[in-house]
């Protein structure tokens, strides 16, 4: 990555900035319990939060209305080092973990989630591939998202299999050295954008979930792929939301990844990475809430008072800084976990399901707050209610989390009782 000949603002191309993020990436907070973050992951954080002031919330309200897809501000991100933040060092990348990279997550949502999450879905499209991918494929696939600002999607929704991804029908199969991919998948971020996607197909028609589905890195220009419309959502406009159709699209073997039948394992693996930022990004949207919040109760005035002095608004605020700060700690529980190699999945699964929901309810609440202000487009958190709502839907349902959650403690209590 170059720092130089972008127009990037003078105060970003700070001394050292590269040199926090890279060393960040092995210093981490690891033994004992700590909530201070290095003077690395201040510097990082800071840095962010300033990319997010002054680049993306002056111009969020354009992307949110006109659907423009952001390309110079992803492009400024990805010059700083915030976009493809897992990319191990040897392929051109910061090798950030889940920790470090949620602090950029949260600072860049509290910009704008939609902006967010077209920078996060690559996240999510390369974390198969760095929990799975053989060197040549990392070198290929990963080095070439360093080398200049691409973008890569995690194809593996299909119209009619959302949560239930054993219903996956997109189908591939084996013709010589070669794979032909039949199947349509849906819902699908960045999926217009892509330089590549990875794709879960169905490669065993008669065996379980466990061994029925293979991964794929599939490049975007292959012949027989069609890229729909852009789907107008309800909120995170900016972010590019397409169906994907794959008629008989050849892909060569050394671009299968994984074993034949380690596809839905490699898939749901990505989560316990990109959950925990998910969370991140609703922790921002519920932070920016809380913000808006303030300073309107500060400013409106009822009753020859502002309202901020009000006890049914102190409580609603009170509840917004609760929830921000617990969604918070779970974040970055599930992410130190992570990247101490331990397994997370209960972990990010309450992260996202809590995060999600405490964005969701700081949206309202401030809409509230705001009264008809909050209704009207000028000011900023109905996009904001608007925004909140996908965070408990995309990867994975508030209820898909419960399932995992309840499932864990189920499993924990026969071990207990079992002992």
């Amino acid at each position: 990555m170059q720092w130089k000949g972008l127009g990037l603002p003078a105060c970003w191309q700070l001394p050292g900035v590269r040199r926090a993020l890279l060393s960040s990436a092995s210093s981490s907070s690891a033994g004992g319990l700590n909530f201070s973050l290095t003077d690395d992951q201040h510097a990082m954080q800071e840095l962010a939060r300033k990319f997010a002031a002054e680049e993306i919330i002056p111009k969020a309200r354009h992307h949110d209305i006109t659907g423009e897809y952001p390309v110079d501000i992803i492009k400024k991100a990805w010059e700083l080092g915030f976009v493809n933040t897992h990319v191990p060092q040897e392929y051109g990348g910061l090798g950030l973990g889940v920790f470090d990279s949620s602090l950029i997550t949260e600072e860049l949502a509290y910009g704008c989630s939609g902006i967010q999450t077209a920078i996060e879905a690559n996240n999510l499209a390369q974390a198969p591939v760095v929990l799975a991918g053989n060197d040549a494929q990392q070198r290929k696939y990963l080095g070439r998202m360093t080398e200049e600002p691409l973008m890569c999607a995690y194809c593996v929704t299909e119209p009619g299999s959302g949560s239930d991804v054993a219903g996956t029908k997109t189908r591939a199969e084996k013709k010589g050295d070669r794979w032909v991919i039949n199947g349509q998948k849906m819902w699908i971020t960045n999926g217009g954008k892509a330089n590549w996607y990875f794709v879960l197909a169905r490669t065993d028609a008669k065996a379980n979930a466990g061994r029925a589905f293979t991964g794929f890195i599939v490049d975007a220009d292959s012949p027989g792929i069609t890229v729909g419309r852009k789907e107008i959502n309800m909120g995170q406009r900016a972010s590019d939301t397409r169906g994907i159709t794959f008629e008989d699209v050849e892909v060569p073997d050394e671009n299968r990844l994984g074993e034949v039948g380690q596809g839905f394992k490699i898939a749901m693996g990505a989560f316990d990475i990109t959950r925990p930022l998910v969370a991140a990004g609703a922790v921002g949207v519920a932070r920016r809430c809380l913000d808006e919040a303030s300073r309107y109760a500060l400013e409106r005035r009822t009753m020859g008072k502002a309202i901020i002095e009000h006890q049914a608004i102190q409580f609603m605020l009170a509840d917004m800084g609760i929830g921000v700060e617990s969604a918070r700690m779970m974040v970055w529980r599930a992410a130190w976990l992570r990247d101490q190699g331990q397994r997370n999945t209960y972990y990010a699964s309450i992260a996202k399901a809590l995060a999600s929901e405490v964005a969701n309810k700081a949206a309202a609440d401030a809409v509230q707050i705001f009264g008809g202000n909050g209704f009207n487009t000028e000011y900023p958190v109905e996009k904001l209610m608007r925004d909140a709502k996908i965070f408990m839907i995309y990867e994975g349902t508030s209820q898909i989390q419960r399932l995992i959650i309840s499932r864990h403690i189920a499993d924990a209590a026969v071990a207990a009782a079992s002992s």
